[in-house]
């Protein structure tokens, strides 16, 4: 080529870049929150691609580029306050003498007794005793059961008012355990959706943690799960009207195969052949756990549960999330074989944050 031409050559300019289409509608907060396992079931609908990568947990502060470790749940019966050696009985005894019935009192011993023979049914409970020490000579027979009610009526009564006074403390080391978490930029939710004793005492006994620490730690209750990506989509709590009406029935669809596999599981031992659904409570529990992943920006698998309870135990089993035990009165002796550690408490022997962390249960 020649010395003309070659200084006739202009360089080609880049045309300039397009500007990508945005995908169709789909709310990119809740979109984003999903847990992995359901979109990866979810997939590819009407075109769209949901990401099935593990979701990854977010930063806590904007100027740190390494994610936590994990997101940390916990409940509250139990592992916050222990509700039922310090306001159970003393409730029960409230109630007693509200209703007049003066020859009925509950000692630490006696309540532990009922708890362990009852196993931890509280109209049982009251039935055995009132076997024991006889039944109000005015009731008749088929009042029982009504009276039965009365009683618990009252003792949740007494229970609320106890739950939000100073008789009611939190358990020992639990503050230091989550300031440490607090200070490790670990991302906190306490699940006050569930437990034996309602919504309204849970969130009082959180409130005894304090507006500082409160303020640092999301509070999952009914409406937070409602208002989940999962509460959405599977529960059917007033789905978001932006989202594809397919993917709604693809997600409800994955749930429904999570329950039969989790059926078929239990038939294969007890060599039975089953069609069933996951229990209702059962499902609380699952979709609270799924809602507490969410709101701490981290998938299931990432996530650390502390329980107090046989429930939460085998919902965070069930959906594959990590669970250690704070033993209470109440599970003084139970058993909790997929838990990853069984703890009598926190700090010293038992449970902190460095154990946690390290995964060092013992």
């Amino acid at each position: 080529m020649s010395a003309a031409a070659t200084a006739r050559r202009v360089p080609l300019r880049a045309s300039p870049p397009e500007v990508a289409k945005a995908p169709a509608s789909i709310p990119t907060s809740s979109a984003a929150s999903a847990s992995a396992p359901l979109r990866a079931a979810v997939g590819t609908i009407s075109g769209r691609r949901i990401p099935a990568a593990p979701l990854r947990c977010s930063s806590s502060s904007p100027e740190s580029h390494a994610p936590p470790k994990l997101g940390l749940l916990m409940e509250v019966e139990g592992v916050l306050a222990d509700v039922y050696r310090f306001g159970n009985r003393q409730a029960f005894n409230v109630a007693f003498r509200s209703l007049g019935l003066d020859c009925a009192n509950w000692t630490e011993p006696i309540y532990a007794d009922l708890v362990r023979k009852a196993r931890g049914d509280e109209e049982r409970m009251l039935v055995l005793f009132f076997d024991r020490i006889g039944w109000p000579t005015s009731l008749p027979t088929s009042e029982k059961g009504s009276f039965v009610k009365s009683v618990l009526r009252e003792k949740l009564k007494a229970l609320e008012e106890f739950s939000a006074s100073d008789s009611l403390p939190l358990r020992p080391g639990v503050e230091k355990f989550i300031d440490d978490a607090l200070s490790e930029g670990i991302p906190m939710a306490i699940l006050a959706a569930y437990g034996r004793n309602g919504e309204k005492i849970s969130r009082s006994i959180v409130e005894k943690l304090g507006p500082e620490r409160t303020s640092k730690i999301k509070i999952v209750g009914k409406t937070e799960v409602e208002g989940s990506f999962y509460g959405q989509l599977v529960l059917g709590k007033g789905v978001t009207s932006s989202l594809d009406e397919q993917l709604v029935r693809e997600a409800q669809k994955a749930a429904s195969a999570e329950k039969q596999r989790i059926a078929e599981e239990v038939a294969s031992i007890l060599k039975l052949s089953v069609d069933i659904s996951a229990s209702e409570s059962s499902e609380k529990v699952i979709a609270t756990l799924r809602a507490g992943s969410e709101s701490v920006g981290c998938d299931v698998q990432n996530c650390v549960l502390v329980a107090g309870s046989q429930s939460g135990v085998l919902a965070a089993k069930r959906i594959g999330m990590p669970c250690v035990v704070v033993r209470s009165s109440f599970t003084a002796r139970a058993e909790f074989q997929s838990a990853k550690a069984v703890m009598d408490g926190y700090g010293g022997t038992d449970l902190t944050l460095s154990k946690l962390l390290s995964k060092k249960w013992s």
